[in-house]
């Protein structure tokens, strides 16, 4: 399983930095996060301090980077399709910030930068980048998600 995810790691990562070579991208810097955030949620799922009820949260955060069909789709729009599911992950890692031990997060988090810092980044960014409908609409089936749940 560890080889599978630095590969996918990887492919993120050969795949936005080549797209941000070519074109000029007013959030790249909120384009790269994906691999990290990615990294960030497998390593919190497989991490036995985390509760089970939180595990399943960033399981479908990591469905959601994994799934070719969703509302951005990468098939379609390239790297760009990823920030979806940056915002997603971002959502997810936020309560997981709000609710559980900080110090989990930071023994797992592998990208540059403070982790909370750019959490709270995409948070506050994403109704520009996926336009305000479209975020309120993920977190609203997140939530949804949340309550069928209980």
């Amino acid at each position: 399983m560890e080889q599978e995810q630095l590969d996918f790691y990887r492919k993120i990562r050969r795949q936005i930095t080549a797209y941000l070579d070519k074109h000029q991208f007013k959030y790249g810097d909120i384009l790269l996060l994906a691999p990290d955030f990615f990294h960030l949620l497998v390593k919190l799922s497989l991490d036995e301090r985390v509760p089970g009820d939180k595990k399943i949260k960033l399981a479908g955060a990591i469905g959601y980077f994994i799934l070719p069909i969703d509302l951005l789709p990468e098939i379609i729009f390239g790297p760009l399709g990823y920030m979806d599911d940056i915002a997603i992950a971002a959502y997810v890692l936020n309560d997981f910030i709000n609710h559980n031990d900080i110090d989990i997060v930071h023994d797992h988090w592998a990208g540059e930068g403070d982790v909370l810092a750019s959490v709270q980044n995409v948070l506050t960014l994403a109704d520009n980048f996926l336009g305000e409908g479209l975020f309120k609409r993920i977190k609203r089936r997140i939530k949804e998600f949340e309550q069928g749940r209980k």
